[in-house]
């Protein structure tokens, strides 16, 4: 018998009888990897199941635990999705699930972690603007994000661009490290403690299954050398898994993402740009555009240099990108609506009156 508290199930629901309760491990298509009281088992969802979502936010993802009807002799069936206490999600116009691209625009990442590990590296792709990105979905998703610098071997100065990092990642941890030397790695053992869950984030070619293989002490992910014209790496994860440490700590792999889509991310832009928000309250006018108005706060702090414009571009970049996201969203959502109903009027009317 496994015990599922060391894979941070807590009791808080009981399962109905009959059902059993899991956490996801892996999904690969239709199919899911569940870690049970029984061991791992294959699962699947039931076809109601994809009948009563409404989003795609309501269909389970690595990290998720479930309630399911467990069968020895071939897949076992989902039949609940459990409350999740965080979720790292993105924007995604292409839609990775034909039956609902053209109703929703959220690609859940990975649930029910407590630490969110935003992973770039130091070489000649390391950028602040896109570490930002990072963070302020990361402060969406309800988990803590730390930003791991990877490749520190290929720097002489470390100082520099944590100190970079720092500036706009107020009250965020930063560790610069590498898997090649060993440098930094004692940082992480403060979060990777029994029981709790870090997923890495990141682009390809940051590292991410580089430092799991050195955690994990051996080689559970495939690695892939980066292009040496640009530092872009290529995907050395396939799919969402999620492994435990030897500490018996939980880690949560994700691919490289070539870009990090803005979704419904008002709370964490409020979060991880607060120092700007906080001038909004020392402007003259309540309603400031904080473009030419008298007394406005953002203006002064441009000038004297407390707020860089930088950092005040990336914010409204933020606020534009989120705004648009949403409105694209609720367009799609109503237009899926009105294709429904005009699909089941045109099932009635198909059917003809009643003899």
């Amino acid at each position: 018998m496994i015990d599922l508290k060391l894979y941070g199930y807590t009791e808080n629901e009981k399962p109905p009888l009959g059902l059993l309760p899991g956490r996801i491990t892996e999904q690969q298509r239709e199919l899911y990897t569940v870690i049970t009281a029984n061991g791992e088992v294959t699962a699947a969802l039931t076809g109601s199941f994809y009948h009563s979502a409404k989003t795609s936010a309501d269909i389970p993802c690595t990290g998720d635990f479930v309630f399911l009807r467990y069968n020895s002799s071939g897949p076992s069936l989902i039949m609940r999705l459990l409350p999740r206490r965080s979720v790292f999600s993105r924007a995604d116009f292409s839609g990775h699930t034909a039956e609902y691209a053209k109703t929703v625009l959220e690609q859940l990442v990975a649930a029910n972690f407590d630490f969110v590990f935003i992973l770039s590296s130091l070489n000649k792709d390391f950028k602040i603007s896109r570490i930002t990105r990072y963070l302020t979905q990361a402060w969406q998703s309800g988990g803590q994000p730390v930003v791991i610098l990877t490749k520190a071997d290929l720097v002489e100065d470390i100082k520099t661009p944590v100190s970079a990092v720092q500036q706009g990642a107020i009250d965020v941890p930063v560790h610069a490290l590498s898997v090649h030397t060993g440098f930094g790695l004692d940082a992480l053992k403060g979060y990777l403690l029994p029981g709790k869950t870090a997923v890495f984030i990141g682009m390809s070619g940051v590292g991410k299954s580089s430092l799991l293989n050195t955690l994990m002490g051996q080689d559970v992910m495939a690695v892939k050398a980066i292009r040496e014209d640009d530092s872009r790496g290529r995907h050395a994860t396939t799919h969402r898994q999620l492994f435990m440490l030897p500490s018996g700590a939980l880690v949560i792999d994700t691919p490289g993402m070539r870009e990090l889509g803005l979704f419904g991310a008002d709370n964490g832009i409020s979060v991880a740009f607060a120092r700007v928000e906080e001038l909004f309250g020392h402007c003259r006018f309540s309603d400031c555009h904080h473009q030419s108005e008298p007394g406005c706060a953002v203006i002064a702090a441009l000038k004297d240099g407390s707020l860089s414009r930088e950092r005040w571009e990336s914010y409204l970049s933020h606020k534009r990108e989120t705004a648009f996201v949403e409105s694209k969203a609720d367009f799609l959502r109503e237009k899926g609506e009105w294709q429904k109903s005009i699909a089941k009027f045109s099932k009635q009317y198909k059917k003809g009156p009643k003899r």
